[in-house]
């Protein structure tokens, strides 16, 4: 039996107390220091944006005139854009989620897709909106439209939503799966009836987190051809169309301090936006997770 040498024990546990308690110090700093940057930020915000923050902001349209100016049609085109995005990024990136998960056999393709699938959700979004200009706007021809824009903007979203769906779908207990195939069900009635349900929470999680990146986008847009001036609502998916972030963008360009001040306030919409669909996440979450 070997002999513990009571003050070796103690001299290096010592040691390891000291650095625990510098690392923790350092988390702490740091944690900090993020939520004091987070609250002037807000504290700026908000002092400068609720001068302009009214009925009229929301309900007017872009102008020239500060005291004139509101955002109803850079917040329509927004709900457009979101229109066309969240369908088809959800088709597109749990449809190719499930084919991954439960159909593609495991070998070095499947892994090559994985892996650029991993790469591409770290992309700059600039670069979608250059495939996007190529893909919808040129070779397409659907123009400066609705439709380009949110296409667009479901390829950027599209890896992260395939992850996303992923990670969820491989949480489903097998025991789930082999009891479904135990009394009888082919392949895809188990994943209809059985997988799908149980991952769906993770899923819709995942999605709103990434509809709620792409709200906020403005490089893609701008390369696909979105108006920084507009005085009209979009009709169809072929209209023309600008969102909050392009139009955020275009007051915070002007020199005049009254239209910072009406950035700020549209940032408090957009803020509000986000806070909402980052809420229906969470209880999306809660809710269902108790059911499986």
């Amino acid at each position: 039996m070997a002999f513990i040498k009571k003050e070796s024990v103690r001299k290096r546990m010592g040691r390891r107390i000291a650095v625990n308690n510098v690392a923790k110090g350092l988390f702490i700093a740091a944690t900090l220091f993020a939520l004091i940057v987070l609250a002037v930020l807000l504290y700026r915000i908000g002092s400068e944006g609720m001068e302009y923050l009214s009925l009229e902001f929301i309900t007017n349209f872009a102008s020239r005139m500060p005291e004139r100016a509101g955002i109803w049609a850079a917040l329509i085109g927004t709900l457009w854009v979101m229109a066309v995005t969240a369908p088809v990024s959800f088709i597109l990136g749990v449809g190719t989620a499930i084919y991954l998960e439960e159909y593609a056999k495991k070998n070095a393709f499947t892994r090559f897709v994985q892996i650029n699938i991993s790469n591409l959700a770290g992309v700059p979004s600039i670069v979608f909106g250059l495939l996007g200009l190529t893909i919808f706007v040129r070779l397409l021809e659907l123009e400066r439209s609705v439709l380009a824009g949110g296409l667009t903007m479901a390829l950027l979203i599209l890896p992260v939503i395939v992850v996303a769906s992923q990670e969820a779908l491989r949480t489903v207990p097998r025991e789930l799966r082999e009891a479904s195939y135990g009394m009888g069900a082919t392949k895809w009635q188990t994943i209809r009836r059985i997988v799908f349900p149980a991952a769906l929470p993770g899923i819709l999680t995942g999605t709103i987190l990434a509809l709620s990146r792409a709200i906020g986008e403005t490089a893609p847009l701008l390369v696909v051809g979105a108006l920084a001036y507009v005085a009209f609502v979009p009709e169809n998916l072929f209209s023309q169309f600008t969102v909050l972030p392009i139009q955020l963008y275009n007051w915070t360009s002007r020199p005049q301090e009254d239209f910072h001040m009406l950035a700020a306030s549209g940032i408090i919409v957009l803020l509000i936006i986000l806070l909402i669909m980052n809420s229906i996440a969470v209880y999306i979450r809660n809710k269902f997770h108790k059911r499986f």
